[in-house]
């Protein structure tokens, strides 16, 4: 299936027009056409290689949204038209504990990403800055057509990896909920938090973000630059979802969890980050790590934000300034997600 986008040659090259190929469509398989298609923090990471082992070329982008062009004869829950979305994952083996308790993500055989990976059958994967995508049913998301389109993109990413882990810990009206950092990842985490009822406490290195922190819904907006705001609320939250990409102390906020609390990173440094011993045993907290959900679970998160009216805070770009928004993105200057507009491939 012909197909075309943008793609990283090498991890200094700037992405440029890539024509290239994707599998034909099997019985089980959902053809979409990309409209839109956010830019994640992760996608720069591995643009750049900065995590080690990425495969060129390479397409980034895994929070697409689009229309159905064609299924396969075996697929059931999608027609030609529907609004459709294709997110981190696009195979796993199905039969482990992990993919049969509907955490695919976790797949003991490997999950298989949208991009920068490599199909069971050794094929290289292509994301979401293209024209189209094809992948499994079990994969593919229906789309509200309540919702913004281009704002519902990097719920595929962005939201399920904030919303997973404040349902995993059973978030809601009794809690006390941290937010460390207001980019891409916390502005969904504070929407999510104040939508099922926390108390939400959020941090931010920016003066700048405090009114819209307020307006998202915090409760209580901390400067973190600031020993004694930090300390007020030391001992007090019960869980904190840090959302930060860029290199941190965690034990500041390790402080911060009450008995039994739990740190939980998705945000994802280049780099490793010190743990003081001390920071953990007291109060018997907890540092964890989640990744998104799985299919089941992601398109709950979905149907609940059509229910509830929760989109992303975006900003619309196009092809021809991806490196312009990656590097701002990188710089913090975007509120909150860019979403590329699919339109300007052609332009």
């Amino acid at each position: 299936m012909k197909s075309k986008g943008y793609a990283a040659l090498t991890k200094t090259s700037s992405l440029t027009p890539f024509d290239f190929e994707r599998r034909e469509p099997g019985p089980k398989d959902v053809v979409v056409e990309i409209l839109y298609s956010g830019i994640c923090h992760s996608d720069i990471h591995q643009a750049r290689d900065e995590w080690g082992g990425s495969i060129y070329p390479m397409v980034p982008g895994h929070e697409i949204v689009g229309k159905v062009t064609a299924v396969g004869n075996e697929v059931s829950k999608f027609k030609v038209g529907d609004l459709a979305g294709v997110g981190v994952t696009v195979e796993t083996c199905m039969a482990c504990e992990n993919c049969l308790a509907g955490a695919e993500p976790y797949c003991t055989k490997g999950m298989v990403g949208t991009y920068n990976a490599k199909d069971y059958a050794g094929n290289p994967t292509y994301g979401g800055y293209a024209n189209n995508i094809v992948a499994p049913e079990h994969y593919v998301y229906s789309i509200s057509p309540k919702l913004n389109l281009a704002a519902v993109a990097p719920l595929l990413c962005a939201g399920i990896t904030t919303w997973s882990p404040l349902r995993h810990w059973n978030v809601g009206p009794s809690s006390k909920v941290g937010v460390v950092g207001l980019g891409g990842l916390g502005h969904m985490a504070l929407k999510f938090a104040h939508s099922l009822g926390a108390h939400v406490v959020q941090f931010t290195t920016s003066e700048s973000k405090v009114a819209d922190a307020k307006k998202l819904g915090a409760d209580e907006v901390v400067i973190t630059k600031n020993p004694d705001d930090m300390a007020k609320h030391a001992g007090s939250l019960d869980f904190i979802v840090d959302c930060v990409s860029a290199p941190h102390n965690l034990n500041d906020y390790l402080k911060l969890l009450r008995l039994n609390g739990t740190l939980c990173l998705v945000g994802l440094p280049e780099v490793e980050l010190p743990i003081s011993p001390f920071a953990m045993v007291t109060n018997r907290r907890s540092l964890a790590g989640s990744m998104i959900g799985g299919m089941k679970e992601t398109q709950e998160m979905l149907d609940y934000c059509a229910e509830h009216n929760i989109v992303s805070d975006i900003e619309l770009t196009t092809v021809q300034k991806l490196d312009e928004a990656y590097e701002r993105v990188i710089k913090s200057d975007v509120k909150y997600r860019f979403v590329i507009d699919m339109a300007s491939l052609n332009a």
